[in-house]
């Protein structure tokens, strides 16, 4: 039976390069058909941090930049899916798009499991992301980062297995 409790999301913070999106993929890996979402990644020209973009657990991508928000294939991959959602990253750059921002906060009223990373660094809107009542910040350090990656895993397995209410 489906528990009425919507299944608390658990999102990794911390410094930047300490290694979330790397667990966040690895979770998402073992999830397999039970996740749906998307990742964000940076595009580089000449060295220089040019933006980013949307790529599908499917596959598919597309630019994510200010006039050109998060595409219609990405959200519907996050809020058509009623498993585990995975959104990597919930960052500053990310944020500039209203239409991301909307989508996040749809996928935290959801009554499904979501994870994914945030920025650590005081943000307005990460700030109102994070103050969420179903979110959970789970840190990343150097220390833990080896570990964290299968206690997230486990969690968001127990969770999807029973109904999401329990575990995560």
């Amino acid at each position: 039976m489906k528990s009425k409790l919507k299944p608390i999301v658990p999102l990794l913070t911390g410094p930047p390069g300490v290694g979330k999106s790397t667990i966040i993929r690895q979770v998402a890996g073992r999830l397999g058909g039970r996740a749906g979402g998307f990742f964000t990644r940076e595009v580089r020209v000449d060295g220089q941090r040019a933006g980013f973009e949307v790529v599908t657990l499917g596959g598919q991508t597309a630019v994510l930049a200010t006039r050109n928000p998060a595409p219609a294939f990405a959200r519907e991959a996050a809020l058509a899916h009623e498993q585990i959602i995975i959104v990597d990253e919930i960052g500053p750059m990310e944020l500039f798009s209203a239409r991301f921002y909307e989508l996040v906060l749809q996928m935290l009223d959801r009554d499904v499991a979501v994870t994914g990373t945030i920025v650590q660094r005081p943000h307005p809107l990460a700030g109102r992301v994070k103050a969420h009542p179903r979110v959970r910040l789970w840190p990343v350090t150097l220390e833990n980062r080896d570990g964290l990656g299968e206690e997230l895993w486990a969690a968001l397995a127990a969770g999807a297995e029973s109904g999401g209410g329990a575990g995560v």
